[in-house]
């Protein structure tokens, strides 16, 4: 049979979306992408072809690659990718790309409730998974009368936002209050500006200019350690997984940089029961709180699109990019060979850019992708630009030289 074709939809300039090409191409897949101009994705050999991704006119960009290409799935690398491609299914008039867009993402029925933080989760807590109570909160009033029932510490989420973005754990009521004004206010443009600019985030860019506010949420707050699943699945059934403890993070509210490779039959029953209950087709993630000090793993949102690490394989039913294959072949999954026997992964770049002196670049495995030096040179300018923008923002700041690690 011949190689399947996968387009990958990049609207951030995302280095995990170029390592998932390149892990999506060992596994036998021809890759293609829509993505900005400079995206990561362009420097690397698995790139078959790169068509450009025109913010202004997102759909139509996606839907002129699709229309030359003739993928057999559509990836997003991001959450503002998977919108993209929902509007796209709404708004098409072409049967073949609404027929491609199901069959990559899964039912369209699941498409409202992804991004719905409460639905997704009375979803879950009805098919009996673990999760925290979450009630949408429209107003100042609505917030006390949730804080006088759930009391503090609670956590606010804003709908439409990922990678702690929009998240905030309150601990009094004049904190509570004005988290809510700020969660659901439209971003500013300077914010969005910002994250453009310097991140290549353009997630906020229409908020800010249609001045649209966000939908909050308030989630019950669950004390313990983060974790994290990945999944490869097909019509509502998981082929292969990858359930993470969160060792370290960029930040307090920002991605994990460092994981442990666990086993946890809670995430597996509640990736598995939301996958069946959705439907789900491609790649997704889940997010869960391992309670202290129990260890009860409670889930607390989904993330709709292939996550940061999706690339990472790990041995039989652990390679997702390999059961992808199967699934667009037909044929059985032919794993590759497992990356590290360490259970501990310090992804790159994130954890070499948060501490280039982190111990665990030494005591983990560190994921760098020493075949494709050209990702590497631009890993290192992208940490220039944001050191940059770091002493421009606090001149007294101690900031590390940029170096690229030593190979193990």
């Amino acid at each position: 049979m011949m190689k399947p074709t996968i387009l990958l939809v990049a609207t951030s300039r995302w280095i995990p979306t170029a390592r998932l090409a390149m892990a999506l191409a060992q596994a036998g897949c021809i890759v293609d992408a829509v993505c900005s101009v400079e995206h990561p994705l362009e420097k690397i050999s698995a790139m078959r072809k790169t068509y450009r991704y025109h913010g202004l006119f997102a759909l139509r960009s996606i839907e002129s690659a699709v229309r030359s290409i003739k993928p057999d799935l559509i990836v997003p690398g991001d959450d503002l990718a998977t919108s993209h491609l929902h509007q796209l299914y709404r708004e098409c008039k072409a049967g073949q790309i609404r027929e491609l867009i199901e069959r990559s993402l899964g039912s369209p029925a699941s498409f409202p409730v992804v991004y719905a933080r409460a639905s997704f989760i009375d979803l879950a807590r009805k098919a009996q998974v673990r999760a925290p109570r979450t009630e949408i909160i429209s107003t100042l009033s609505q917030l006390r009368s949730w804080i006088a029932h759930s009391g503090f510490p609670t956590v606010l989420k804003a709908n439409g936002t990922s990678g702690g973005d929009g998240v905030s754990v309150v601990r009094t009521f004049e904190e509570a209050e004005l988290a809510f004004q700020r969660l659901q206010a439209p971003p500013s443009l300077l914010r969005a500006a910002k994250r453009a600019m310097v991140d290549q985030d353009k997630t906020l860019i229409w908020p800010a200019a249609l001045r649209r506010r966000f939908i909050v949420n308030a989630q019950e707050y669950v004390p313990g350690r983060e974790a994290t699943s990945a999944v490869a699945c097909w019509q509502g059934k998981i082929l292969a997984s990858l359930h993470f403890e969160v060792l370290q993070k960029r930040d307090a509210a920002g991605p994990s940089s460092v994981l442990r490779l666990i086993k946890n039959a809670d995430m597996s029953f509640a990736a598995e029961t939301m996958v069946r209950e959705l439907r789900l087709s491609g790649l997704h993630g889940f997010d869960f709180m391992l309670e202290k000090p129990s260890g009860n793993a409670h889930l607390i949102e989904i993330n709709p699109r292939a996550t940061q690490v999706g690339h990472l394989t790990l041995g039989p039913g652990h390679d997702l990019p390999a059961a992808i294959h199967a699934a667009l072949t037909g044929e059985a999954i032919h794993t590759t060979p497992k990356l590290t026997e360490n259970d501990t992964i310090a992804l790159f770049p994130q954890e070499w850019t948060r501490d280039p002196g982190s111990a665990f670049l030494q005591s983990g495995y560190h994921d760098v992708p020493w075949d494709e030096p050209e990702l590497l040179r631009a890993c290192a300018s992208k940490r220039k630009e944001q050191l940059a923008f770091n002493l421009q923002q606090f001149p007294s700041q101690d900031l590390s030289p940029v170096r690229l690690p030593r190979v193990q």
